[in-house]
């Protein structure tokens, strides 16, 4: 299942004027208003965060506001050793492109992209999760998150160009424009903020190359482990995956693959707070995302080979996963 480190919920819960303890316990005046499963190695399932970041904003009651109150305190000081990383990197450029190989270490719930075929290059960010409710929100954080700490951590001036979200906007323009320090567009291709090539040339007031590859050595080396996930999730995702084209796969022929009998498979799954659905759902979203973004197939190819027989059932399913219809979503998205 995909996961957040539980720095990100605690800032937020911290934005919106709260106190997240490491048992899960979300405390406001001392009075305990919610509670979270324990995080397991210092990560929260995605759902959960994302269910504690719709309470907050809803009980927050103003966007923006608690956007910038995030953005301030959100540190890449908090992110351990990629923060580090990307503090000591030699150039804003350096530092992008740091965040761009190894930001799965602290969720697999989005990416980064630097994009660097135009001018103004463009910093991407694109979710990998299904559709919820709270994610436009979460992207607004999240890049006037970056925003402010590239402003933090680069020397001299950094101008901004304008920022783009895909979503509509929800208050006053001229207030984002004031959170980001630029023009901020909505409905628009992607969710990124753009700047001039040259600011991607300005140096780090902590740049030091030395320091920067050997940290980037230890993220290898932890890019590594999650790519070995022992779980029985990551097991069956790299099974089901290249089986989709053939079909919907079945748990018992999938269980019977993998030397387990069929309850055996669920109860393992259950262990890890999923149902065979979950994974099934996860690996169709994530390769039909995959497929669009590679524009090489057509949406019915793509239906096929994600394991539906009808382009219209697929259209609906991903529009569910997504939120947005297959056509909409590849229009908006850069191509690989």
């Amino acid at each position: 299942m995909p996961s957040v480190i539980g720095v990100f919920a605690r800032t937020m819960a911290k934005a919106a004027g709260m106190t997240l303890s490491d048992d899960g316990a979300l405390v406001s005046d001392g009075v305990v208003l919610r509670r979270l499963p324990r995080p397991t190695d210092g990560r929260l399932p995605d759902t959960d965060y994302f269910e504690l970041l719709e309470w907050l904003r809803q009980r927050f009651g103003d966007d923006v506001v608690f956007a910038e109150s995030y953005a301030k305190l959100i540190r890449v000081d908090d992110i351990g050793v990629l923060g580090l990383a990307i503090k000591t990197a030699p150039t804003l450029r350096a530092s992008l492109q740091r965040v761009e190989r190894y930001w799965q270490v602290v969720t697999d719930t989005a990416v980064y992209r630097l994009d660097e075929s135009g001018d103004p290059a463009v910093f991407s960010f694109e979710g990998r999760t299904e559709h919820h409710p709270v994610l436009d929100f979460r992207n607004e954080g999240a890049l006037a998150g970056f925003a402010r700490n590239m402003r933090r951590f680069v020397e001299g001036e950094l101008t901004l160009e304008y920022v783009t979200f895909r979503h509509p906007c929800r208050s006053d323009p001229e207030r984002y424009a004031g959170l980001f320090g630029c023009p901020v567009h909505f409905e628009a291709e992607r969710n990124a903020i753009a700047l001039k090539s040259a600011m991607l040339d300005l140096p780090n007031r902590l740049g030091d190359a030395a320091v920067s590859d050997y940290l980037t050595t230890h993220l290898e080396t932890e890019i590594g482990t999650l790519r070995d996930d022992p779980s029985l999730r990551a097991a069956l995702l790299k099974r089901l995956t290249p089986a989709l084209s053939n079909g919907t796969p079945q748990a018992a022929d999938i269980a019977r693959d993998m030397g387990m009998s069929e309850r055996t498979l669920y109860r393992r799954l259950a262990d890890e707070g999923l149902t065979f659905r979950d994974v099934l759902t996860e690996a169709q979203s994530a390769l039909a995302q995959d497929l669009l973004r590679d524009r090489k197939n057509s949406i019915a190819e793509i239906a096929f080979l994600t394991g539906f027989s009808e382009q219209s059932t697929f259209s609906r399913a991903f529009k569910r996963w997504v939120g947005e219809a297959p056509a909409q979503f590849r229009q908006r998205s850069p191509s690989q």
